[in-house]
């Protein structure tokens, strides 16, 4: 009991020491580009910080506080008829599963039942719309997140941005997979994910910097180096695919957390099986997001349309 005790502490106090050492590099950063602007007037420093507290506010700490709110459960406690858990959590998360608009009817029809049931026909009833219909739609959300990751990261060319992009990408993947199920994984394991994320988001950050050519062998390069503009966009497309891929792991890495079972319990089995599904979710990733990245670059270059007085007629009418 010690042993796990003091496991438990480690991997807080790491936690704790990423989630400072975000605080510091997003202050730093904040404040570098606040000074900046009061070169222009004072007042557009002030807009700044306060539109940045607003940005970090929703897309940093209003996520993280869904996360942290929701109850803990693990749909384990569904199947192991040793281990006890409040019902009232059964219960609550039941009923926020319900307010689900895309729960399939007939699961709808099983939680009511259940609800209205003994206990552990409820613990049988989550644990198959867990497996049948929200394993499903959180894979959908985890391969929706990886593509905006690898899109972003792969267009923009600032390693600082790429950090804090996959920062608020994972954490956003993280809520609305804990906003599905109804429920968070446990505090140790939200410290590993918190490890997780800042470790990707410093990746991200490296890779950046990263010479593709380096990687490749003489022969291909000097025949890369023929075509124009190929090296840049070769580097882009790789660091997203990179960023992508880590994204996968952390989103597949939350969802085992919260759907652990006796198969996958230990961390070495959890961490293999989520690069392997990883992988293979990655070409889905790649091929929608390669469909979508040239008409987002071609995007940046092209000229905004004239609107036609009709148009305009039509915008200011409405």
């Amino acid at each position: 009991m010690k042993k796990k005790d003091t496991t438990k502490v480690f991997w807080y106090a790491i936690a704790i020491g990423f989630i400072l050492l975000f605080i510091l590099i997003l202050l730093s950063s904040v404040l570098d580009v606040g000074e900046r602007l009061r070169q222009i007037h004072a007042y557009v420093e002030y807009a700044f910080y306060g539109v940045s507290f607003l940005l970090v506010y929703f897309l940093i700490i209003r996520p993280v506080h869904i996360i942290l709110f929701s109850p803990t459960f693990s749909v384990e406690t569904t199947l192991d008829e040793n281990k006890t858990i409040n019902h009232a959590v059964h219960r609550r998360v039941a009923k926020r599963l319900l307010l689900d608009d895309s729960l399939p009817e007939n699961d709808q029809v099983r939680l009511k039942d259940a609800l209205k049931s003994n206990p552990e026909d409820l613990k049988l009833a989550l644990n198959q719309v867990f497996n049948q219909h929200v394993k499903k739609s959180m894979n959908q959300v985890i391969r929706k997140n990886a593509k905006t990751v690898m899109l972003s990261t792969a267009i923009s060319q600032n390693g600082r941005l790429d950090f804090f992009t996959v920062v608020v990408v994972n954490l956003k993947m993280i809520k609305e997979l804990v906003v599905m199920c109804g429920f968070r994984p446990s505090m140790s394991h939200l410290a590993k994910l918190t490890i997780n994320v800042f470790t990707t988001a410093l990746i991200a950050e490296g890779l950046e910097n990263m010479d593709i050519t380096e990687l490749m062998p003489t022969s291909t390069v000097n025949t890369l180096s023929e075509i124009p503009f190929i090296k840049p966009v070769l580097s882009s497309v790789t660091q997203g695919i990179s960023n992508a891929l880590l994204t996968l792991r952390i989103g597949i890495v939350t969802r085992k957390f919260l759907f652990s079972d006796a198969k996958e319990i230990t961390k070495e089995e959890i961490r293999r099986t989520a690069l392997l599904e990883a992988a293979g979710m990655m070409p889905q990733v790649v091929g929608d997001a390669l469909m979508i990245l040239p008409k987002k670059i071609a995007n940046l270059f092209k000229k905004p349309e004239k609107k036609t007085p009709d148009e305009q007629t039509t915008e200011s009418a409405s």
